[in-house]
């Protein structure tokens, strides 16, 4: 008969070494009892189901046990035995509950009771449980009786709500607040019951039933109960415990935080459409959320959080916490928290649950719309854990470090001699782009600077920084700096980021090979075919300094995903100018072998350049560039390439034409020439 009843009858504390996380109530009532140094009113309050009625029937026990005094009762006496767990009790001791007997008739009932003998004890205990249910007549009727009683009675009350208790009441008491009890505690509990019950129960399930009570043994007890009835041949699994109490598996939790972490809007939104396919609560599953993030808060301040204690979960499951925490920044993680907290309280009572979910998933996917101090700072750890990759840090161009620099030789340098009323020459620092000599004075022959040689690229010196190893790069890094890759594509070629933005997302990375898919063949063929490959290949060098190597493929169920520039209406045909970083070491493809345009190039040619007094100044070929290569992309000329500008194209587009670019901007960008130095003729 007493299986059948419940867990928390059948293992009911009788002794107070019994009674679970509350020392600091049992100890000092333990000493007194020991000293014989017991009121005459006591009053247990704390939240539900965490021993206050058990304590009081344990108090009445050791008052009437036959060796008092005594700490806790011998549980041998008549006594002990009537009041023990399944005893038929004793007319001695009288529970009373409040909420239906608080009233003033119930305290007079109670006072002329009171004065009563007690039939076989030491002392009549009365415990009057939900006190706070007492009415303030009730209370005022019981107040002379409560405070100066007879030497056979004992009161005991016990309240949820201390402070309803009126004050004239609990100043003739000896309070004692009970706690919740702590987690760690509590599973230990649990576990020791599933031992007895013979039931086995996985390590993962053992914290749910911890949170599903709340702190609370009696309610810890009923869920655990009901988890052992439906239990089968394995026990309670991790599976079972999360189907039945309704929360969200850990596998979905891991998803939307590695989504999170990369920037991931489709494996984010794809796990919310999950959690509505279900037929799992919204806010539940936000409730989790937020709790997750919690975790990942704390093991980001603490590392150790969960041998140390701070956090009660199995081992398996700290190291992934201690894994997706690492792909975080602080300041991420707190404001990401903040903002599912925020929707949660947004999410109470409302109707559209999976709208406001949807809406917290894209406020934590979009630090950079945020113009807050926390998404300051969440932007600072993204660069923050771009240089904790092991790569260069963007402050240090590590981009423009890296790439090939031409060679610079230096001829011996005449002395030069100047009269008095010769002017002085302008300040170094002006740059050219072939040799272009000094006026020399009379006295001086002339004198040759450094001649740049845009046509040869040889290897970088030993001593320039190359890109960062890409073994220590992940799939999920690479996702994560995706938006800025493309930032940088977009400063570069417009065409290759309308592609990318449009039409790809990064499928994988393998050592050195960076793998992206296209939603399309033609997508794919359009960005192997405009030599878009070199620019995300550069793009990645400047932006986080490891070199991949690029390589396509399609897959129908690549996305690009959040946090994506918006939609740009397409050039009209699929080529494109050449990206503003490329160094141009021949004539352009769309000068034809007859068009006396390309005179233009010999004439800015550093080799063919003439050397001395007679050399034409860089503003004449600057001029001279520009009439030539004008007519070339206008496209009005036959045998010349169509115009394949973007009309509606933003107008911060590098490729657009400037009429306002200074000549050393033209040459460069043109000619992939380098401008050194430029010398007047006035």
């Amino acid at each position: 008969m007493e299986h059948n009843l419940a867990l928390y009858r059948r293992y009911r504390p009788e002794t107070f070494a019994e009674v679970i996380g509350q020392d600091h109530v049992t100890e000092p009532l333990r000493a007194a009892l020991a000293n014989n140094r017991v009121n005459h009113a006591y009053l247990f309050s704390g939240p539900r189901g965490c021993g206050k009625t058990t304590s009081a029937r344990i108090l009445a026990r050791a008052l009437n046990c036959e060796k008092a005094p005594i700490s806790d009762p011998c549980g041998e006496c008549q006594s002990c035995r009537d009041l023990a767990r399944g005893g038929p009790g004793s007319l001695d001791v009288i529970e009373i509950d409040a909420a239906s007997h608080g009233g003033v008739d119930d305290a007079r009932d109670l006072r002329e009771r009171a004065f009563f003998a007690p039939v076989s004890s030491r002392y009549k205990v009365y415990i009057i449980d939900e006190a706070h249910m007492v009415t303030t007549q009730g209370f005022n009727a019981l107040l002379k009786l409560v405070e100066e009683p007879p030497e056979h009675l004992k009161f005991i009350f016990a309240t949820t709500e201390p402070e309803k208790v009126i004050a004239t009441i609990r100043s003739r008491t000896h309070h004692y607040p009970f706690r919740l009890i702590p987690p760690r505690v509590l599973s230990d509990y649990l576990a020791e019951i599933c031992e007895r019950e013979g039931v086995p129960i996985e390590a993962a399930a053992l914290p749910l039933v911890v949170r599903a009570g709340a702190g609370s043994a009696r309610d810890s007890l009923s869920v655990l109960d009901q988890l052992l009835g439906g239990a089968g041949p394995a026990g309670v699994t991790y599976g079972v415990a999360t189907s039945l109490l309704g929360y969200t598996p850990d596998t979905l939790l891991d998803e939307v935080v590695d989504g999170f972490s990369a920037s991931d809007g489709s494996t984010v939104f794809a796990v919310v459409d999950k959690v509505i396919e279900t037929g799992q609560d919204p806010r539940r599953f936000t409730e989790d959320l937020l709790r997750r993030l919690r975790d990942l808060v704390i093991v980001a301040a603490v590392p150790d959080a969960s041998t140390t204690g701070l956090l009660d979960v199995p081992a398996d499951q700290a190291e992934r916490l201690v894994a997706q925490a690492a792909r975080f920044g602080r300041a991420d993680l707190v404001r990401a928290a903040d903002c599912v907290a925020a929707g949660l309280t947004e999410m109470r009572g409302a109707t559209t649950p999976r709208l406001l979910l949807e809406l917290i998933c894209a406020r934590v996917l979009l630090p950079g719309a945020d113009d807050s101090t926390d998404g300051l700072v969440a932007r600072l750890d993204r660069l923050e854990r771009r240089v904790g990759m092991g790569v260069p840090a963007p402050g240090f161009e590590a981009g423009a470090a890296q790439r090939p620099q031409p060679p610079v030789s230096t001829p011996p340098v005449a002395p030069v001699v100047e009269p008095a009323d010769t002017p002085a020459p302008p300040a170094e620092g002006f740059e050219t782009v072939a040799a272009q000599p000094p006026q020399p004075p009379v006295s001086a022959p002339p004198v040759a600077l450094p001649v740049v040689d845009v046509a040869e690229t040889p290897e970088p010196p030993a001593s320039a920084p190359r890109p960062g190893p890409v073994s220590t790069l992940s799939l999920v890094d690479a996702r994560r700096v995706w938006p800025d890759l493309l930032d940088k594509v977009k400063e570069m070629r417009r065409f290759t980021w309308i592609l990318l933005s449009q039409n790809a997302q990064v499928i994988g990375l393998d050592g050195g090979i960076l793998t992206v898919g296209f939603k399309t063949a033609g997508a794919k063929d359009s960005f192997i075919g405009g030599g878009s490959e070199e620019i995300l290949r550069q793009a990645a060098i400047d932006v986080i300094g490891v070199d991949w190597r690029v390589e396509a493929i399609v897959d129908q169920s690549a996305d690009p995903g959040a946090g994506v520039a918006p939609v740009v209406t397409l050039p009209s045909t699929a080529s494109a100018p050449a990206p503003a970083e490329e160094k141009v070491t021949s004539a352009p493809a769309w000068l034809s072998e007859d068009d006396d345009t390309g005179d233009a190039i010999e004439d800015l040619d550093p080799a063919a350049a003439p050397v001395g007094p007679a050399a034409r100044p860089a503003s004449e070929a600057i001029a001279s560039a520009r009439s030539n290569i004008a007519p070339t992309r206008s496209g009005d000329e036959p045998g010349k390439a169509p115009d394949t500008r973007d009309g509606e194209a933003h107008p911060d587009d590098p490729d657009l034409e400037d009429d306002g670019v200074d000549g050393a901007e033209l040459l460069r960008r043109e000619l992939g020439a380098t401008v050194i130095d430029e010398i007047s003729h006035e």
